[in-house]
Formats: structure tokens, sequence, C-alpha cells
């Protein structure tokens, strides 16, 4: 299998695993266009899932049009994200964007993802006077 490839593995399949997401979300990276929640899991690879609902992206066409961006961005950079299971939801606008502004903005949004997750990986030091 090709390494850079999309199987289901590393996808979120089912209710349970948007569900568990939405509750236990402890990195959250938002933008005006987007919100990404993401929570670890014990898996040795991030998940990814979407939630494009019709009342953000009207038409069918830039729902499926943005889902393809952002999912070719995840494919090329999943070895660069932590461990975690990922769901990204659109907010209004979003499917008016170009297709550069979508990659531009996505990869903005991973950086910004890993460098969170990093963030809560490390132990809080606390300073004792």
């Amino acid at each position: 299998m090709n390494e850079f490839s999309y199987p289901r593995q590393l996808r979120l399949l089912t209710g349970g695993d948007f569900k568990q997401v939405f509750s236990r979300a402890s990195i959250k990276v938002s933008d005006k266009h987007l919100l990404i929640l993401a929570c670890p899991n014990t898996l040795d690879h991030p998940r990814i899932g979407f939630v494009f609902s019709k009342k953000n992206i009207r038409l069918a066409v830039n729902r499926n049009r943005v889902r393809r961006i952002i999912r070719e961005s995840y494919r090329l950079n999943q070895y660069s994200l932590p461990n975690v299971d990922i769901v990204i939801l659109a907010r209004k606008g979003l499917g008016d964007l170009e297709n550069e502004e979508i990659q531009s903005l996505i990869s903005r949004s991973w950086t910004r993802l890993i460098k969170r997750a990093k963030d809560k990986a490390k132990p809080k030091s606390s300073s004792h006077k």
C-alpha cells in the first residue's frame, strides 16, 4: 500500500467515533470559516471526519470540493499530525472560498493543531517560590 494513501483506518467512520471527539475535544482550532476539534487517540495515526451541513455550505458540489481539498491536504500531512481524532466543522462562507484559499487555510490550521497538541503534551511546570 502506498504510504500516502487514504484507507478506511484513517477516517472516523461511526457515530460513536464522532461523539467521542465532540465530548472529549481537548484541542480546538478555530477560524472564521472552520472549526477543528481533536482529542487524543490510542492509535499510531491520526483519523479525520467531516461535518459539513447544507446550512453552511449550500451546494453539494461545494461541500464535496471543500472535502476533497481538505482530505488531500490531510493525506499529504498525515505523518506530521499528532495521533488524534479530528473532526472538521464547516462554517458559513467556507464553500465560497477559492481552492487556493482553502488550501492555505487548512495548512495554517494543521500548523496550529500540531502546536496545540505539543503544548497539551508538555507537562505543566509549576514554579514554587
